[in-house]
């Protein structure tokens, strides 16, 4: 069930090693699902209970630890012997007698490793803060470090393969895109969209089938478009209301955003005025993309662009993506703002996403880009504007 062959995880695992060393970690405890799955190939719904990796710099292979009915999942999707698979029992579940964390210092215990400097990503989901109570009182000689997001700038330029399954996500993307915007109109139900999104998102194509995605399909409509984050609700639409689809495709836990606004009836004039200012600064930062420049530059592209309409935009215009799990499609690396001066690379993937949330209205249109060796390939293929729905033409 590997999704890539066991050389190319065998190379992740060597850079994340060399990170170790250089920051001075001896072991890492790796409990974010992605980067666990992407040194190891794990790929379970199993990270609501305390699971991880442990990378200790002299081991040929990471342990995986985790609860005893989950190691088969183990033993079929990652390239781990089965002497590198420690089950912990049931009673360790959401006990408060005992707790994970404290096999997993027997553990270390035992590999002799509990008198080093443990790396652990402090500030990731599924971390928690009695994780850190018990591995530090149950390992006082250790010395603890944080190693957020350690990992995660390792994962940060994607291989070619890596590439292809963003490429076929994208694919996904526009399939449920297009599901989306023919469902929508006047009377229909906000959550018949939504499932029509869903299942063009799980269908895939007829060459390949789609993944859940780490986020659900976002919906706000009318004036609730000023809120970024909202999902759907039961609700039908009327005359005149904005709709904001916001939405992945996802293949292999690889993810390809894409956000599109659709007005049905006919757009107001401040909509229209908000979508082609977002279409322009959108356009302005892909024709800056490539390697050598900084996130700061793309940012600094947009920002130029949209002074001329009157409009400000505070937060960051984009992110790093790739592989993950819920509730995240973030790599949790780059950003695409001011004072960020990661150097973009080839086959470094963002999400474009330059949105407009006023006090009455939003406007969403983004992009998923790939950094080539000369510019950026944008990965989606849906049309870059305001749509209408049903399509109307404007006075």
């Amino acid at each position: 069930m590997l999704s890539f062959n066991k050389l190319e995880y065998k190379e992740r695992l060597e850079k994340t090693k060399q990170r170790m060393v250089a920051e001075g970690i001896d072991v890492l405890l790796v409990t974010d699902p992605a980067n666990m799955s992407y040194l190891t190939g794990y790929n379970a719904w199993s990270f609501y209970v305390h699971q991880l990796l442990v990378v200790i710099i002299d081991e040929e292979q990471p342990f995986w630890i985790g609860r005893g009915q989950d190691a088969s999942a183990a033993k079929h999707t990652t390239w781990l012997d089965d002497t590198h698979i420690i089950p912990y029992d049931d009673d360790y579940v959401q006990s408060t007698v005992k707790h994970p964390m404290d096999f997993v210092c027997d553990i270390l215990r035992e590999k002799k490793q509990d008198k080093l400097t443990i790396g652990v990503e402090m500030d990731a989901y599924y971390f928690t803060a009695r994780n850190y109570v018990q591995l530090t009182s149950g390992l006082p000689n250790a010395t603890f470090k944080d190693g957020t997001n350690l990992v995660n700038w390792v994962r940060i330029v994607k291989s070619d393969q890596e590439i292809e399954y963003i490429k076929r996500a994208a694919k996904i993307a526009e399939k449920a895109m297009g599901a989306a915007v023919d469902s929508i109109n006047e009377g229909v139900r906000q959550c018949d969209v939504v499932a029509a999104i869903s299942h063009a998102q799980i269908s895939g194509t007829e060459d390949f089938g789609g993944d859940y995605p780490s986020i659900v399909p976002l919906l706000p409509t009318g004036e609730k478009t000023s809120a970024c984050h909202l999902t759907w609700t039961d609700d039908v639409f009327n005359d005149g209301d904005p709709v904001i689809i916001e939405l992945a495709g996802c293949y292999k836990r690889y993810h390809a955003p894409l956000a599109r606004t659709v007005v049905v009836g006919k757009p107001t004039d401040q909509m229209q005025h908000i979508a082609a200012a977002v279409i322009e600064g959108l356009n302005a930062a892909l024709d800056v993309a490539r390697p050598g420049v900084t996130c700061e530059e793309i940012e600094l592209a947009w920002r130029k662009s949209i002074e001329k309409s009157g409009i400000k935009k505070e937060s960051r215009i984009g992110y790093s993506i790739g592989l993950n799990y819920p509730p995240d499609w973030g790599e949790h690396t780059a950003s695409l703002r001011p004072r960020d001066y990661t150097i973009l690379k080839p086959n470094m993937t963002f999400h474009l996403i330059p949105g407009i949330w006023l006090e009455n209205v939003g406007i969403e249109i983004s992009e998923s880009f790939r950094v080539t060796e000369n510019g950026c390939e944008v990965l989606a293929d849906f049309p870059r504007e305001l749509l209408i729905q049903p399509n109307i033409r404007l006075a």
